[in-house]
C-alpha cells in the first residue's frame, strides 16, 4: 500500500506495535493519510513554524505536519505504547520531532514555547482526545501568562461536532453558550470540514469536525474571571429571563446598569453585551 511519505502504512504501524485504541484515553486513530494532510493544510503554511500536537497516537497527523514543512513538531503523548512508533517518525525526520510523554492538561505550553520555539511562530494542530478537548481549548484561550495575543498563532483542532458547533455559535443559536461567548470574545473561529465516524479506528458514535481559531488582535477589554461568572450564571439557567438567572451576580440592577432588558434570555445576548455586563459587575 502506497503512502504519502516513505514511512509504512499506519495500519502496519498499529499492528506491529500493538496499538489498539484505548477508550479510557479518548483514543480514535485516523489512518487515512490524505485526511491527516487535509487537516494539517487547514492550519495554513507551516514553513518555519513550531507545531504543538496533543495525542499524536501512532503519528498520522504528525507525519502530515512534518511533510508539509513544519520546522519542528513538539508532540505531547500520554500513552507510552505510542512512543516507539513516534520514535520511528523522528528518525525519518531527524531533529524535527520531539515527543514529551505526559498529560497535556498539566503541560505548560507557554513555558514550552519560550524554551523550544526560538521566538518563531507557534501553531497548535491536534486531533484532540474527546475527553479532554474542551478543557484544553479553554486553557489555550486563557493562557497561563495572561498575555494577549497568546503564544499561539492559530489553533486547528478536531472535536466532536457538537463541541465544534458550540465553539463557533453566535447569539440566537441553539448551541450558543459559555464556550461560544469565550471563543467569540477572543478569537475568530470557524468550522472547516466534518470527519465521518468511519474515518477512525475504532469508529466513534459521533461525527467529528475540524475547527480553526485565530486570535483577535484586540479583544474588547474585559476581566476574564468576571466574564466567566456572568456566562456561568446566565447559561446555568438559560431558559429563564436574565433578571432571574443573573440574580447571584446582581440581577436586575446589573442589567439596568448595562442597559440590557431584564426580560431577555442568555442566548439573545451578543458577545459585546456579555462583555458589557462583565465590566459592570
Amino acid at each position: 500500500m502506497a503512502t504519502l511519505d516513505g514511512l509504512p502504512p499506519l495500519r502496519d504501524v498499529i499492528q506491529r506495535h500493538g496499538l489498539d485504541a484505548k477508550k479510557a484515553l479518548g483514543q480514535n486513530f485516523l489512518l487515512d493519510l490524505n485526511l491527516t494532510q487535509k487537516i494539517a493544510r487547514s492550519a495554513g503554511s507551516l514553513e518555519g513554524v513550531t507545531v504543538f500536537e496533543v495525542g499524536p497516537g501512532p503519528g498520522g497527523l504528525t507525519r502530515a505536519i512534518l511533510s508539509l514543512g513544519a520546522k519542528k513538531v513538539i508532540a505531547v503523548e500520554r500513552d507510552s505504547r505510542c512512543l516507539p512508533a513516534l520514535a520511528e517518525i523522528g528518525e525519518y525526520y531527524p531533529g524535527r520531532l520531539e515527543v514529551i510523554e505526559g498529560d497535556a492538561l498539566k503541560t505548560d505550553f507557554v513555558a514550552l514555547t519560550a524554551e523550544k520555539a526560538d521566538g518563531g511562530p507557534v501553531k497548535i494542530i491536534a486531533n484532540l482526545p474527546y475527553n479532554v478537548g474542551t478543557q484544553l481549548l479553554i486553557n489555550w484561550l486563557l493562557p497561563a501568562d495572561g498575555k494577549w495575543p497568546p503564544f499561539w498563532e492559530s489553533l486547528t483542532l478536531m472535536f466532536q461536532k457538537e463541541v465544534g458547533l458550540r465553539i463557533v455559535a453566535d447569539q440566537d443559536d441553539d448551541h450558543y453558550g459559555r464556550l461560544g461567548v469565550l471563543a467569540g470574545w477572543c478569537t475568530d473561529a470557524h468550522m472547516v470540514f466534518d470527519v465521518p465516524p468511519q474515518a477512525f479506528t475504532p469508529p466513534p458514535k459521533v461525527t467529528s469536525t475540524v475547527v480553526h481559531l485565530m486570535p483577535r488582535t484586540n479583544p474588547l477589554p474585559c476581566e476574564v474571571s468576571k466574564l466567566e461568572r456572568i456566562t456561568h450564571a446566565a447559561f446555568g439557567q438559560r431558559r429563564k429571563m436574565l433578571r432571574q438567572s443573573l440574580k447571584p451576580v446582581g440581577g436586575e440592577a446589573l442589567l439596568n446598569k448595562a442597559g440590557i432588558d431584564p426580560q431577555r434570555r442568555a442566548e439573545t445576548l451578543s458577545v459585546e453585551e456579555f462583555v458589557t455586563l462583565a465590566n459592570c459587575l
